[in-house]
């Protein structure tokens, strides 16, 4: 067997050189493993899968459903009336007519849709981790026993020597043993955009960065060119992907704000139904002094504890997100799960990338800057057309040597293309160079005539040691210096990169079309006009050259010394313009924008004070500081720091845990797989929907469809607009339920017999339609004017809080008020003139109209909670009075027509009685509007 002690587990890999690590592994080179070797690797280390950790299975979600204690509350009133209505049988008591047991079934029906509802909101199946499985190659080439097998690559194990080329998906972790001109895209995994240069021969220090560890290969990332040879270092769970998918599963789904809410909802009006219905059945046997009642006094506290639940509730709070969501789409915002919508309007710190997010991800050339001219340029995006600016007067580039030299020298070291299609001009490569070579079309210099006429034939690949790349071209036309303004050699070498790095290689500047000596003032002089371009937010790049009488061995660093300096060139990943209004919304809203980005500092500050997200002299964290700090150390700068720059994509699971313990509301952007964690722990992850990867998008809540930061700021304005309409409905419909409650509590002690006003299936036809439906107009309310100019909602905030427990109270008390006053007075009518007939009960029909009459007032007056109706226009939400008038109608059915009344257990009402009803009915709206001028005329003037 193979010791437990297999170094595949924790050994630093990049610091090791290849013998070393298949020494380690107990591999060969040319062999590979025997079958034996993988065999009790298999065995030991397992198959090279994901593994998911186990989560709640469909049952255990289903029964969570039912363990809401409102429904529980359902349940045992669904119970309690099939005994009394069994009790009804088997003694043969009844009214004719009657159907057995309706009650029970519209309740438990009531009961399985609110807990199907549930379930289908929560049995969304976590994909994340499914996304990060399709980054693994299904077929892998491999070494075996001295043979090329071809195999699934479950079976890599550690040790095995994989061969890897073009267009393969890295199926594990390995060490590089040797490559051909290897490059590998690691976006996914790092978040680097630049496909990565390998090298099999480095020996790098423990310390460096997963991105610049040039000598490894991960699983998930993809060849984009060349080949190489790999030994297998991690499988499964133990690469660099499998990190990944562990602390994706180990980020717990906290509840939502608007859950949390729902939740205490549900446990004050159970607690207060039970209470209630203790004090109904305790009371009346006290003041009976007997058992006597106890049979109405069960009917009577059935009643009461249906009224209490808001059955309807939990639909109108899911179409009401829904609803939300569809507005966010055409807002450019994809919501994946519901209860995120309603979680925007509590965001207090919005974290976003910036590149793309916060900037056009369109890379242009502003100016260059020479030994004796600096001309500005003009013209927007990719379209090469523009003007050359010297001193201010236009100028032709070509008119001066060392610009053009300059130029050519950003149209031949460049790997990107510009292509033209149907009139779009677009980038193939890297947005930095696409630049380049839009700003040398601008010149006239076109990049395939001067491919042409200078072929390349070879070159030193850019690596972020380096931070620089060369080319080496081929004057093949023997062209005349006085074309190509440069001595005439065989071959010439154009460097490009970084500054600093490649002025330190240049002895020799261009001035003019002369070359002479670089002086030390120059070299100042040049730093100090890079340092001051790069404080503005602008990336620079370095220019040089150097004529070469041969071409140096491949890979030669030597070679980029002695080079002549032509010049800085200086571009703008230029701001959306819509982003600025946006971040000031923010402040305005009181949410915090901070940038999290891995550019330089002085980059990163320039956009974020141009944009208003952070001020002059803030302070701003580095991620090398950030990875220094534990998290009780990081929390203490959060609140203060506005900016992370040079930060690696796994900084930000800490940043959004510190943001979190603060008490903050997080909502954070990302793109990568490596996001994918962050984006999980923070309360609204938000992925980029045109750069970002299916990792990322599976582990977010949001999905941004234009990658825009001001569209996060207009889905958090819907958040806001969702969540007042949802406080809008619960005010309205627990207004009711409170009536209710108040109006069948008082029957029993106000009437001498009559039994209870409203039966449980008339409660849950008020819930469900009267109320329900004008709830639903109620959600698509538009935004009050000053939606943004507020606080966002607190989390910890109760539903009852800002006002709302006491306009319920308030409003219940007015409509039980009103709906007692005419039950007494309809109950003596009809006992006067009808006696025991069937028509005795006409009164309860009464009282029913009425309550649910006087809700269609409740919704028109609802609406503002300042304005009058009158002041209100119809047409901003004309569903409110369809709702009110389809409601209305199908409440007269249920007293018009035979078969509904029969059902229903209401009575014929006369048009005198029917008027009496709609009377008391507006008497709710009335009193509302006088509640209004109230507060206008006398509590806002004080």
């Amino acid at each position: 067997m193979v010791s437990n002690s297999l170094p595949s587990l924790n050994s630093a890999w990049h610091t090791i050189d290849p013998v070393r690590s298949l020494d380690l592994l107990q591999s060969d080179r040319k062999i590979g493993l025997t079958q034996q070797q993988v065999d009790e690797r298999l065995q030991e280390f397992g198959t090279n899968e994901l593994e998911e950790a186990g989560g709640r299975s469909s049952w255990e979600i289903l029964i969570d459903q039912f363990k809401n204690v409102m429904l529980l509350l359902l349940i045992g009133v669904a119970l309690v009336s099939g005994a009394l209505d069994l009790l009804d049988l088997v003694q043969g008591v009844g009214k004719p007519g009657d159907i057995p047991f309706k009650d029970t079934i519209a309740i438990l029906a009531i009961v399985v849709l609110n807990g199907a509802l549930g379930y289908f909101q929560e049995s969304r199946a976590e994909k994340a981790l499914a996304a990060l499985k399709q980054l693994s190659s299904p077929r892998v080439r491999i070494l075996r026993d001295g043979k090329v097998h071809e195999i699934d690559s479950e079976q890599l194990v550690p040790g095995d020597v994989m061969m890897v080329e073009a267009g393969v998906q890295l199926a594990a972790d390995g060490r590089l043993l040797e490559t051909s001109n290897l490059q590998i895209r690691e976006s996914a995994l790092t978040g680097e955009a630049h496909a990565v240069n390998k090298q099999a021969d480095l020996h790098l220090p423990e310390e460096t960065s997963l991105g610049d560890r040039l000598n490894l290969v991960y699983q998930g990332t993809e060849v984009v060119q060349g080949r190489g040879t790999v030994v297998v270092t991690s499988t499964g769970m133990r690469t660099e992907l499998g990190k990944i998918a562990t602390m994706l599963q180990a980020v717990e789904t906290e509840p939502t704000p608007l859950q949390q809410r729902m939740d205490q909802l549900s446990q004050a009006l159970v607690t207060g139904a039970l209470i209630l219905v203790g004090v109904v059945v305790i009371g009346g046997l006290i003041a009976a002094r007997s058992f006597a009642p106890i049979r109405e006094l069960l009917q009577v506290s059935l009643s009461m504890a249906v009224a209490v639940v808001p059955e309807g509730l939990p639909a109108v709070i899911t179409v009401t997100l829904a609803i939300g969501t569809q507005r966010m789409v055409r807002r450019n915002a994809l919501i994946r799960k519901l209860p995120a919508v309603e979680t925007l309007g509590s965001v207090t710190t919005i974290c976003s990338d910036k590149t793309g997010t916060l900037t056009q991800n369109k890379m242009v050339v502003q100016s260059f800057h020479t030994a004796s001219f600096s001309p500005s340029v003009t013209g927007e995006g990719y379209v090469p057309e523009g003007k050359f600016l010297i001193q201010g007067q236009v100028a032709n580039p070509t008119d001066y040597p060392e610009v053009r030299s300059l130029l050519l020298a950003c149209t031949l070291c460049n790997d990107s293309l510009l292509q033209s299609e149907n009139g779009q001009w677009t980038i193939l490569g890297d947005p930095t160079e696409g630049a380049l070579l839009v700003v040398a079309a601008k010149a006239g210099l076109e990049q395939d005539q001067w491919n042409s006429k200078l072929p390349r034939v070879s070159e030193i690949p850019f690596t972020s040691e380096r931070k620089r790349m060369s080319v080496i071209v081929e004057d093949a036309a023997k062209l005349l210096e006085s074309e190509t303004g440069f001595l005439s050699t065989p071959y010439l070498m154009f460097t490009k990169g970084s500054p600093e790095l490649v002025l330190e290689r240049c002895q020799k500047i261009q001035y003019g079309d002369r070359i002479q000596g670089l002086t030390d003032e120059q070299r100042t002089q040049i730093l100090e006009r890079n340092n001051q371009l790069a404080a503005r937010g602008l990336r620079v790049l370095g220019f040089a050259y150097k004529p070469l009488d041969n071409v140096p061995p491949e890979g030669s660093d030597s070679a980029e010394n002695d080079l002549i300096w032509l010049g800085l060139v200086d571009m703008l990943d230029a701001p959306r313009l819509e982003v600025r209004d946006a971040v000031a919304r923010c402040r305005t809203a009181g949410i915090r924008p901070v940038m999290i980005t891995g550019d330089h500092q002085l980059t990163a500050q320039a956009i974020a004070e141009h944009l208003g997200i952070s001020k002059p002299g803030d302070e701003v964290l580095i991620g090398r500081d950030l990875e220094k700090m534990d998290l009780p150390e990081l929390e203490r700068h959060v609140d203060r720091v506005s900016i992370y720059a040079r930060v690696a994509p796994e900084h930000k699971l800490r940043i959004v845990q510190a943001l979190q313990r603060q008490g903050k509301i997080v909502a954070m952007t990302g793109d990568g797989v490596n996001d994918a964690p962050a984006l999980k722990q923070a309360d609204i992850g938000i992925a980029m929907g045109i750069t970002g990867t299916d990792v990322s998008k599976e582990a977010s809540d949001m999905v941004l469809l234009d990658d825009n930061f001001a569209t996060i700021v207009a889905a958090t304005e819907e958040g806001r607009v969702v969540y007042t309409n949802i406080r809008r409905f619960i005010k309205y419909i627990l207004g009711s339920n409170i009536g209710e409650v108040l109006t069948i509590a008082a029957s029993p002690l106000l009437l001498s017999t009559g039994g209870v006003p409203l039966s449980p299936l008339q409660i849950l036809w008020m819930n469900l339609v009267t109320d329900g439906l004008p709830a639903l107009a109620l959600a698509v309310e538009p935004a009050e004017p000053n939606v943004m100019n507020r606080p966002p909602n607190r989390p910890d905030e109760n539903i009852f809080s800002r006002g709302l427990g006491s306009y319920m109270i308030r409003i219940g008390i007015i409509l039980a008020v009103l709906t007692i006053v005419l039950m007494v007075g309809a109950y003596d009518y009809t006992t006067q003139n009808f006696g025991n007939g069937l028509d005795a009960d006409r009164w309860k029909t009464m009282v029913f109209t009425t309550l649910c009459i006087a809700q269609m007032g409740h919704a028109i007056a609802i609406r503002s909670n300042s304005k009058l109706t009158i002041e209100l226009d119809p047409r901003t939400n004309p569903y409110v009075w369809g709702a009110v008038i389809i409601t209305t109608i199908l409440q007269l059915l249920l007293i018009y027509v035979a078969p509904l009344r029969s059902f229903f257990g209401t009575h014929y009402l006369t048009l005198n009685e029917l008027a009496v009803c709609f009377g008391f009915s507006a008497l709710m709206f009335v009193w509302i509007e006088m509640e209004k001028l109230f507060v206008r005329w006398f509590v806002n003037r004080r």
